[in-house]
C-alpha cells in the first residue's frame, strides 16, 4: 500500500520520464533527483494533504492520459508552458503584494474608524 505522498511522486517520475523524452532530452540521475526535489517543495501543501489519505492511488489509466497528454504537446505548445512559468511566478508576487497592501490599508481604515474620539478635537 503506497501513502498519497508516493503515489504523487510515483506519477511526477513516470510524467516526469515523458516529458525528457518529447523533449527528446537527457537528465542525469543527480538532475532527475533534484527535479523531483524541487516538484515535493512547490508542491508542499498538496503532498501533506496527501499524505493524510489512508490510501491514494492515481489509476494507471489516468496517468497514462496524462502521459498522453505531454506527448500531443506540439513545439510551440511547449515554448508556451516555458515561457508563461517566469511571468506566472512574477504575476503571483505582484499579486501577493497589491493584497498586503490592500489589507493594510483596510486594517488602518478599520483601526481609524475605530478609534476613540480625543477630548482635544479629531480621532
Amino acid at each position: 500500500m503506497s501513502t498519497g505522498r508516493q503515489a504523487i511522486l510515483e506519477a511526477f517520475d513516470q510524467l516526469f520520464d515523458a516529458a525528457v523524452g518529447r523533449l527528446s532530452a537527457t537528465c542525469t540521475p543527480e538532475e532527475r533527483a533534484q527535479a523531483r526535489a524541487e516538484f515535493a517543495e512547490r508542491m508542499t501543501p498538496i503532498l501533506e494533504a496527501a499524505e493524510a489519505a489512508q490510501k491514494l492511488e492515481l489509476p494507471a489509466s489516468v496517468v497514462g492520459d496524462m502521459r498522453q497528454a505531454i506527448e500531443r504537446l506540439s513545439p510551440s505548445d511547449i515554448a508556451g508552458l516555458v515561457a508563461s512559468i517566469p511571468l506566472a511566478q512574477r504575476t503571483h508576487e505582484l499579486l501577493q503584494a497589491v493584497a498586503f497592501d490592500r489589507a493594510r490599508q483596510r486594517l488602518l481604515l478599520h483601526l481609524t474608524e475605530q478609534a476613540e474620539p480625543s477630548p482635544y478635537g479629531g480621532h
